[in-house]
This record gives structure tokens, C-alpha cells and sequence, in this order.
């Protein structure tokens, strides 16, 4: 792994590497001091072709996108692939949602020419409900990028494994109905993340018990319902 922070890149290629980010062009569009906050407290990671990005049960801090190439998501006794990690994606979140180890291994694509990875140090954030460095709008953003995310991973798994008593759980978890840009919205959203959160973690230790049923759902569908 190649490890630079963002000010040693001209700033042109750094705009143009992060605008596959969802979460960095809102924040970007939203309250430009927050963006140069973040990017403050970030770094370009590189990786070779099969070198490990994340190791199950390892800790940290960093929270992760995905700029360029292809990510495995290994999980289960026998560190099965259940999964791609492709640009744009967020990973590495729930070790810092869930204050827990990481529940699975991450591994640049073996096909992949190269593999640039956006690493932000997430303690900048704080204590949820803390706003003196990130911003209430800003952990909003945050935290609803958040949830698609989770909530997209979840339905993946859904359509490849639709028997298994984890299949359906997550579309329990309502959404949040009240008033936008608010307190209570952050902390709905966090609860609803760290419940998603949960039930991702309890689908990786599944893993390796599995058969992958045939006919998934597309997933341009898959995306359409959840968004829905």
C-alpha cells in the first residue's frame, strides 16, 4: 500500500478522483469550509492487484471510498468473495457505526490495474451529537448516505439468499418520518444505521453456510425498490 495525504496532490486531481463520491460532492455543494475540513483529514491509498485493503477483526478510525478499480468483500470461516466493492462505494463504516471489530476482509481485485482508495479519518466526527468541527447538515448528509448504502448491501444479499431468516429483517427498520435537518432526523437515521448495521454483521458471520439461489433480481430493481 502507497500512502499520500491530500495536499501532496494537485488539486484538480484530487476534485476529479472524489466526484465519484456521493457524499463528498453534497457536502462540496452544501458548506465548502466542511469539505476543506474533510479533505483536511484524508489521504489516497493505493493498493496492488490482490494486497489485503481491510483485515477482519482488525480496528480503526479510517472510513473508506472507493475511487478507482475493484474491491472483494471476503466473509464467512473460508473468507468467501460475497461481495464487489466498485467506485463511488462507501466500506469500513460499520467498525466505527458499531464500535466493533471488523467483521470482514476487503481485498483489491486481482483484475484490477489499479486500485485507489479515499481514506477520511472518521474521529473527526466526534461524538454524534457533537458539531464543533463536522457540521449537524454535514453528519446528516453523512448519515443518509449512510443508510442507502446499508440498505442497498442488505437487499444484495436479500435476492442472492431470499430464504434465509435474515432475508427480510432489515425492511423492518422504518424510515424516519418527522421534520428534515433536524436533531431528531440525525438520531433516527443513526439508530436506523446502527440496526442495519447489525444485521450486515450477522449476515457476514453467516457466510460460508450459504447456497446462492438462481435468478437474482437485477440489480437496477433492487435499487428502485429500496429507494422507493
Amino acid at each position: 500500500m502507497h500512502s499520500k495525504p491530500v495536499n501532496e496532490y494537485p488539486r484538480s486531481v484530487i476534485e476529479q478522483l472524489i466526484s465519484v463520491i456521493p457524499f463528498y460532492k453534497q457536502v462540496r455543494q452544501q458548506d465548502n469550509w466542511q469539505f476543506e475540513q474533510l479533505l483536511q483529514h484524508s489521504r489516497v491509498l493505493a493498493f496492488d492487484p490482490g494486497e489485503m485493503v481491510v483485515e477482519k477483526g482488525s480496528e480503526g478510525s479510517w472510513l473508506y471510498f472507493l475511487l478507482k478499480g475493484q474491491l472483494a468483500v471476503l466473509a464467512g470461516d473460508e473468507a468467501q468473495t460475497v461481495n464487489y466493492i466498485t467506485p463511488g462505494e462507501l466500506f469500513g463504516d460499520l467498525a466505527m457505526l458499531l464500535s466493533t471489530a471488523r467483521s470482514a476482509s476487503i481485498r483489491a481485485d486481482e483484475n484490477s490495474r489499479e486500485i485507489l482508495v479515499f481514506a477520511t479519518d472518521f474521529s473527526l466526527f466526534g461524538d454524534l451529537e457533537d458539531t464543533l468541527r463536522v457540521s449537524l447538515a454535514t453528519k446528516l448528509i453523512y448519515y443518509r448516505n449512510l443508510l442507502h448504502s446499508l440498505r442497498w448491501k442488505l437487499e444484495v444479499y436479500r435476492s442472492k439468499y431470499p430464504e434465509h431468516p435474515l432475508a427480510d429483517q432489515h425492511r423492518s427498520v422504518k424510515l424516519y418520518r418527522g421534520d428534515k435537518d433536524t436533531r431528531d432526523e440525525l438520531l433516527s437515521l443513526h439508530e436506523q444505521a446502527c440496526r442495519l448495521g447489525e444485521l450486515l454483521v450477522e449476515w457476514n458471520r453467516a457466510f460460508g453456510r450459504l447456497t446462492l439461489v438462481d435468478n437474482q433480481a437485477p440489480a437496477k430493481q433492487l435499487l428502485a425498490e429500496i429507494s422507493g
